[in-house]
């Protein structure tokens, strides 16, 4: 199981969306991603992140909705 994969649902460790739920939409190189979620799509340094043993069906570089409906699916989407 590779930890930083494309799907890969993450807790954020750091900042002001610490402790919120976010997946991998698209692996920029070997310190960055790029996430979505519950937090803001942007660039997010992979040490910032944990990630869970959980894993959604994504695309690489999938839009806000349907990464929101990925989360849906897996009932991981609930806002705190």
């Amino acid at each position: 199981m590779p930890a930083i994969e494309v799907g890969r649902v993450c807790i954020k460790t750091a900042g002001r969306e610490a402790g919120k739920v976010c997946v991998i939409v698209d692996i920029l190189d070997k310190n960055f991603v790029i996430v979505d979620g519950l937090v803001k799509r942007r660039r997010c340094n992979i040490k910032h992140l944990e990630p869970t043993e959980k894993k959604v069906d994504i695309q690489k570089g999938a839009t806000t909705e349907e990464v929101k409906l990925a989360l849906d699916a897996a009932g991981l989407l609930k806002e705190e």
